[in-house]
């Protein structure tokens, strides 16, 4: 998804030129959304409409449903929230923004007065001609970027999403440049950004349990895309528990980061089988594993060094998910057995 804002004081063709700018980019074949800032009250709703009575008697969300669907909610929603729910909706390829001159996305100016380091091109709305306009969308095409938190290029050698964004709007990069990111984040509403390596590592994790469901009983056939909320305080308690793994008996050299995420991982999944009320060192051996399948693989699991008797859902669970954790580092070797120790 690429994101441009177009900005200026008012009664300087922001509209118009957002209208343009929509127009081009549909009929060039992207699926646009378009979003638009206001200092003054807004009300998409009319009066005396269901809805409107809806909201009227108190609700603070109201969704209409008909030939289209609409929120009204009350509250004004920050614009990365906004992104990141529009980001999972519908497979947009460009969010157009009218408005927002506050936040850091690549701008296209219609006043002087509001340029500023995001502003990738300043034009007048009211004389720009089309072919103006087809040069103007393939700046934005060609300088526009995601949400900035979601910005990794580790083969650019940096992990800064500000200085990435500020590369791209400049023509320094592209985002073809970029890392492929596979999951996205969002806590408490903030966007959490994930570079490839913890990206993957959280997708296969989070397959691997998706693997033991039985998904056609909930008539899903091919997985398109994963939604997981996880609602409720949660208690972040992060180890610095060292860890060990041995792939087909020899040691796995990993860094500090990824013993780091793999102990807190296996850490919160033993947790959650309580098995004691004070766990010191986690053993799991996943054996007689055959071309990537695990269905006659065994698993035994120890924790402070007493062997801990699973039943065959959690054994599923165990195996498929701590398989995706190590499959996510890119062993070259094929797996058929693995063995991980965390302890403190």
């Amino acid at each position: 998804m690429k994101i441009v804002s177009i900005v200026g004081k008012k009664n300087t063709g922001k509209t118009s030129l957002t209208v343009k700018v929509i127009e081009e980019l549909t009929k060039r074949g992207y699926n646009v959304a378009s979003i638009k800032h206001s200092h003054h009250t807004m009300e998409m709703d009319r009066e005396n409409t269901d809805t409107w009575k809806h909201k009227n008697a108190g609700s603070n969300v109201v969704v209409g449903i008909g030939s289209t669907t609409f929120f009204n909610v009350r509250k004004e929603m920050d614009l990365n929230r906004l992104l990141f729910l529009i980001k999972h909706m519908d497979n947009v390829d460009f969010v157009v923004i009218e408005g927002f001159k506050r936040y850091n996305y690549p701008k296209i100016a219609t006043s002087p007065d509001v340029v500023d380091e995001y502003t990738i091109k300043q034009v007048d709305s009211f004389t720009i001609d089309y072919e103006g306009l087809t040069e103007l969308v393939d700046l934005i095409e060609e300088r526009s970027h995601d949400i900035v938190d979601t910005l990794f290029a580790n083969n650019c050698g940096y992990n800064d999403g500000e200085a990435i964004a500020c590369d791209i709007r400049n023509g320094n990069i592209t985002v073809d440049n970029l890392d492929g990111v596979h999951s996205y984040l969002s806590i408490d509403g903030k966007v959490v950004g994930l570079n490839r390596f913890v990206s993957d590592y959280l997708k296969q994790s989070v397959l691997g349990v998706i693997n033991t469901l039985n998904l056609k009983d909930y008539n899903v056939e091919d997985i398109q895309d994963i939604e997981l909320i996880i609602p409720g305080k949660s208690h972040l308690t992060p180890t610095d528990a060292n860890c060990s793994i041995q792939i087909n008996g020899k040691d796995l050299e990993i860094n500090a980061f990824t013993k780091n995420i793999v102990s807190n991982s296996i850490n919160g999944m033993i947790r959650s089988l309580k098995t004691e009320s004070d766990v010191k060192t986690i053993e799991i051996v996943i054996s007689n594993i055959e071309h990537d399948q695990l269905e006659n693989a065994s698993i035994e699991l120890k924790t402070n060094n007493h062997s801990v008797e699973i039943n065959e859902f959690t054994q599923g669970i165990l195996k498929e998910t701590t398989y995706a954790i190590v499959n996510s580092l890119k062993i070259d070797d094929e797996i058929k057995e693995l063995k991980i120790n965390v302890g403190e």
